[in-house]
């Protein structure tokens, strides 16, 4: 395979003498992950999508009724090394792909929210913070004595 070959796709796109880049989705390459919040009768659960994720990548803080959760990951990706014995080099790279994620999203709580008691885990991908509701002091009626 020579080294134009790998670069085939950029040149996909001429079409009458038309030349296009390849195409990649914007909204995919920056998205945040998606969430899902249920409120139940006693908690609130949040479900945050987190593909390839585990316990260990994923942050999770709380600052007053502000829950932060975030994520940094740098991944490196070599496809082919080429080797040549007159080189002085031990090879070059054809092609040698870098990732760099990262994402925090914030999300205020209801003043319900028992904050001690929070708990998250990852299980499958998905992140999962159940955040139980203590109870709010009922109304009370307060007595009116004459003066």
């Amino acid at each position: 395979m020579n080294e134009l070959a790998l670069f085939n796709d950029l040149f996909n796109g001429f079409e009458d003498d038309t030349f296009a880049l390849p195409s990649f989705n914007i909204k995919k390459v920056f998205a945040a992950p998606k969430v899902d919040v249920k409120e139940e009768k006693d908690a609130y659960t949040l479900e945050m999508d987190l593909p390839g994720k585990t316990d260990k990548d994923v942050n999770i803080e709380l600052n007053h009724n502000v829950l932060t959760i975030s994520s940094e990951t740098k991944t490196e990706k070599e496809e082919k090394k080429e080797e040549k014995a007159e080189a002085k080099e031990a090879g070059k790279y054809l092609i040698k792909e870098r990732s760099y994620s990262k994402f925090s999203r914030s999300f205020t709580l209801p003043e319900d929210v028992d904050y001690e008691n929070l708990t998250a885990k990852v299980t499958n991908g998905i992140l999962t913070v159940k955040m139980p509701r203590k109870a709010l002091a009922a109304p009370r009626k307060i007595a009116i004595t004459a003066a």
